[in-house]
């Protein structure tokens, strides 16, 4: 071959291997990969060293928080019980139910697409959830109102509550979707009974501080004592299906910290006598077209609470009457100016300093000057006699005012103090109040003109009450009180603290004042009958003492000529008292709560198969007519 044509060939290899890599530039390359990758791998495992050496125990609980959830146990809240018993308020275990409306979209809307020849989605799927519920759950919630919790922008929702654990187990498994929350109900059986005592408990998420597990009390004994009744929950630790809490993965509970219950509260209430104190005082307010009213049974020995009554009431298993007003205890609460039932304590003071006696005749003036003020009887009279029990009986403010005068101002507030006015009985109910005396400094010429004949200082129905038992009891009056005991769950009675007790006047003082005040239900002629014949009860001998107060006229800020509290204070029987009976009726049409007491008193004598005194009321000369 010519050398020319072997040129051009070998030219022509060339060309044919001119863009493969030369062997230095492979090298390097191989080189340059090399590098990367060890890089790479570096980066790689010092990643791995961070997670497994820095950052592992961190990332371990948040992977364990992602597949597990603690459940909080409800405590069994404790019930409220009368002195017999009777159940006031307990709790039923029900569920609530809730929905995550997130997950519900989602997994709607995945089984949509996946299967569109269905015609399921979020849509129907919402729809039939809210006709079977509807239907399984009236009176508690619509088909209209469920669906539109359905469509309720927010991921999470509840659904219905005070659901019965059979019915909540009917529709979860019919939409597993649908979570049902282990709650409790309250039960108040005797719907409005004793509820200013009891109050109410209900679940509440408003305060971060309190437990959203439990029922919580609100009002009354059950917001003062919630304590001790809500008990402490529990709680277990479970794993949940991947993003949605409330599935729970069966088999998978652990690490259970079992709830205790809380204490069983037993009451002094009878609630047979609190049910007829409420109604026969809401009656005769409807009767008499007073404002309200209250009234007090307690046992004369030991201070208990038998009946305390509000003439206006809320029903505990309605919210809708949960209002400030209703929800008021007045028998604690509301002071009032007691008028001529305060005179007890100027009839006690005359009888224990030695200034009287029961026969002492007093020349009782048709009026009397006390620094500016002239002061009248609640009748026009001339100068007339009376007796001291007379005074009492007839409710003269001259008489009282001139027996308070001997006793003097200075040994006067002594007794008020000691019969407790001014002072926090400690009860134990919410809201109380002290009630008020004026301090002894600041008294005025006037002030002593006023204060014997019950204005110008104010109490509350339960201190009256507390007054009256302290004559009932021989002078010693003892702390009210309106819970016994405590149950703890394991069955052991923890009783509440013994109650303090004052010697108010001697025993022989309170047993002439007594007696004394049986003239207040006396009827006589010639001016020898008392205040309140129609407090008397055939068979027993009453003691008792009425009053009438003018209150204050809120436009004028004087006392009133047209709006009065009405009050009675009655011992059951006078020669061996058994109840203490105390009533106070704002502004009604009537000036006496007598034919009550005699009501309430007639009642109780059944009630407690009361024997019949052994000797009639004596009858004792209240006016001496010359």
């Amino acid at each position: 071959m010519p050398e020319r044509s072997r040129r051009r060939t070998y030219t022509a290899r060339v060309r044919q291997v001119a863009g493969r890599p030369s062997a230095a530039t492979g090298k390097s390359r191989y080189v340059a990969v090399r590098v990367v990758l060890v890089g790479v791998l570096v980066v790689a495992g010092l990643k791995l060293v961070q997670v497994q050496g820095f950052q592992a125990e961190a990332l371990s609980a948040k992977a364990e928080s992602q597949r597990t959830t603690t459940i909080t146990i409800p405590a069994q809240r404790g019930a409220i019980e009368d002195r017999n018993g009777v159940k006031l308020a307990f709790s039923v275990e029900t569920r609530a139910l809730s929905v995550n409306l997130k997950v519900m979209r989602k997994n709607w809307a995945d089984y949509a697409q996946k299967n569109p020849q269905s015609g399921q989605n979020f849509e129907t799927r919402a729809a039939a959830a809210a006709k079977f519920m509807a239907a399984k759950l009236p009176g508690k919630v619509t088909e209209a109102e469920l669906l539109a919790d359905f469509h309720k922008t927010q991921a999470f929702t509840y659904l219905a509550k005070d659901v019965e654990p059979s019915v909540a187990e009917e529709i979860t498994k019919q939409f597993p979707e649908i979570g049902s929350e282990v709650q409790a109900a309250r039960q108040y059986p005797g719907d409005t009974l004793a509820s200013n005592v009891v109050g109410v408990a209900n679940w509440r998420t408003d305060d971060p501080d309190v437990s959203k597990h439990n029922l919580h009390g609100i009002a009354g004994l059950e917001a003062t004592r919630d304590a001790d009744l809500a008990g402490t929950p529990g709680q277990y630790v479970a794993d949940t299906a991947s993003g949605d809490d409330s599935v729970i993965i069966p088999g998978t509970e652990r690490d259970v910290q079992p709830a205790t219950a809380g204490n069983d509260l037993v009451l002094t209430l009878d609630s047979d006598v609190q049910y007829v104190l409420q109604n026969e005082l809401s009656d005769y307010v409807t009767k008499y077209h007073a404002k309200g009213g209250s009234a007090v049974v307690m046992d004369a020995k030991t201070g208990e609470i038998y009946g305390l009554a509000d003439a206006r009431t809320f029903n505990p298993n309605d919210d809708s009457t949960y209002t400030p007003d209703l929800m008021n205890d007045t028998a604690v609460s509301t002071p009032y100016e007691p008028g001529s039932v305060n005179k007890i304590v100027t009839a006690a003071a005359a009888i224990d300093t030695g200034v009287t006696t029961p026969q002492t005749v007093l020349d009782v003036p048709g009026s009397l000057q006390v620094a500016d003020h002239t002061i009248h009887d609640a009748w026009s009279h001339g100068t007339v006699k009376y007796t001291t029990t007379g005074v009492f009986a007839k409710s003269s403010n001259i008489g009282t005012l001139l027996l308070a005068q001997q006793v003097g101002p200075d040994r006067y507030v002594q007794y008020l103090q000691k019969f407790g006015l001014g002072q926090s009985t400690g009860i134990g109910l919410p809201g109380e109040s002290r009630g008020s005396v004026p301090p002894r400094n600041t008294w005025t010429g006037t002030t002593f003109g006023n204060l014997p004949i019950g204005q110008g200082l104010s109490m509350t129905v339960v201190q009256m009450t507390g007054m009256y038992q302290a004559i009932a009891n021989n002078g010693l009056r003892v702390q009210p009180r309106i819970i016994k005991q405590e149950v703890r769950p394991d069955g052991t009675v923890v009783p509440e603290a013994a109650p303090q007790s004052v010697q108010v006047v001697s025993p022989q003082t309170a047993t002439t004042v007594r007696d004394m005040m049986r003239a207040v239900t006396q009827k006589g002629k010639n001016g020898n009958s008392g205040t309140a014949p129609t407090a008397a009860l055939e068979g027993y001998q009453i003691s008792g003492k009425t009053g009438t107060a003018q209150q204050i006229d809120p436009a004028t800020g004087a006392y009133s000529n047209s709006l009065y509290n009405i009050t009675f204070a009655g011992i059951l029987p006078a020669d061996n008292p058994r109840f203490v009976v105390g009533i106070m009726l704002d502004a009604p049409n009537t000036g006496s709560a007598a034919p009550l007491f005699h009501d309430l008193a007639s009642y109780l004598t059944q009630r407690y198969q009361i024997p019949l005194s052994p000797e009639p009321t004596p009858y004792m000369p209240l006016q001496i007519n010359q």
